[in-house]
């Protein structure tokens, strides 16, 4: 099982008191609209409106949100086409940047993400440049609900899952990604709390950073990208110490 960084839990916890949560459905509706316009709206034959709308449930989207969405990407075929973009890059301190986005201009976003990368002291790399870092997996952030750490473990096992992170009331469970949908229905069942569940990328190994100071930094500039509506996700290798936690979770 793989250590933990605390990184995923700490994202998620910022991203649950995130005030912008219309800002992250809004991203979500966009990634089911794209998902409908390229496969039609039957998720039995389109599986990346499959992924798109158990991910958009996993974040407590509403229910009439997503059947919105549906109808709008059904409906309004003619639209511009949403592109899938991968941009790669470093924040302070060394650490690996992965920023997945889903846009209608890449003449906006690739400027946007340049900049902002610039602006809080990162860089964007060529592609190639950190991928090699990176593992595509599912990841799934679940409440402990007093669960012991080895019943969790014993838990993500039996679901398919191949590693775990424990940080107090909270769990990362990674597997496969081909295994994403087999996995969250096993944890339905179990009638775990799902906080969160997507596919994404996840590093080999972490970068500890010199001081806390520079971890501030790396989250200002994550957090900054992700305000950026054309931005999906970003995936970081920040290596993240238990002392540090608590006053980056303020």
């Amino acid at each position: 099982m793989a250590g933990h960084s605390k990184f995923a839990n700490i994202k998620h916890r910022k991203a649950a008191v995130d005030a912008k949560r219309g800002k992250i459905f809004s991203k979500l509706a966009r990634n089911i609209i794209s998902a409908v316009r390229q496969g039609g709206e039957d998720m039995e034959t389109n599986l990346k409106l499959k992924y798109a709308i158990e991910k958009a449930k996993a974040a407590n989207m509403p229910k009439d949100n997503i059947e919105r969405a549906i109808k709008r990407g059904a409906g309004d075929k003619s639209g511009d086409a949403f592109e899938e973009l991968m941009y790669e890059g470093y924040a302070p301190g060394g650490v690996a940047l992965m920023i997945s986005c889903l846009t209608d201009n890449r003449n906006r976003t690739a400027p946007d993400v340049k900049y902002t990368l610039e602006k809080l002291g990162g860089n964007l790399g060529s592609t190639g440049s950190v991928s090699f870092m990176f593992q595509f997996r599912s990841i799934f952030v679940i409440a402990a609900q007093g669960r012991k750490e080895d019943e969790i473990f014993e838990l993500a096992l039996e679901a398919g899952a191949e590693d775990v992170e424990i940080d107090g009331d909270s769990a990362t469970i990674y597997g496969s990604a081909a295994d994403f949908l087999t996995i969250k229905s096993a944890l339905e069942e179990a009638e775990v709390e799902m906080q969160s569940a997507e596919t994404g990328y996840i590093p080999d190994n972490n970068v500890a950073v010199d001081d806390i100071e520079t971890a501030k930094k790396v989250l200002k500039l994550i957090d900054t990208l992700e305000d950026n509506e054309d931005v999906q996700s970003v995936y970081a290798n920040l290596d993240i110490p238990d002392e540090w936690v608590e006053e980056l979770n303020a």
